[in-house]
């Protein structure tokens, strides 16, 4: 550990959660994964419990933090749509871990027959959040 101490600023985990760890982030970066949503109000319909104050805050976070950009599409009326970036898909190998994690190891508690399952099982063939 004293190896990393002298290497590192600060823990490289304990980092990514203050990135991604406050209420909905993650839940809003599944949407737009898996779902493909991109749109205000497609979040605010499918996340349980956001509201519209939440929502924003988060949107801006996420902005300012790199994982996702705002696109203004100047039409009548106007559209905005977030998109992820490089950064922002970066997270999706981890996201997949995290999912596979409870399937495998808290099934009872997520997957409706309680069988253990790993992402793969239930997409099929088609591996991952979105191909």
């Amino acid at each position: 550990m004293a190896i990393l101490e002298t290497q590192l600023k600060c823990c490289p985990i304990d980092y990514t959660f203050t990135i991604i760890g406050k209420k909905f982030t993650i839940l809003i970066l599944r949407n737009m994964m898996n779902l493909g949503q991109t749109r205000f109000n497609e979040f605010l319909e499918n996340i349980e419990g956001i509201n519209t104050k939440t929502l924003s805050a988060r949107l801006k976070e996420m902005q300012k933090t790199g994982l996702i950009e705002r696109r203004v599409y100047k039409e009548t009326p106007v559209r905005i749509e977030y998109h992820l970036t490089g950064k922002g898909i970066a997270l999706k190998p981890l996201l997949e871990e995290m999912m596979n994690f409870s399937m495998l190891h808290y099934a009872k508690d997520v997957v409706k027959d309680g069988k253990p399952k790993t992402l793969e099982d239930i997409l099929g063939k088609r591996k991952g959040l979105r191909e």
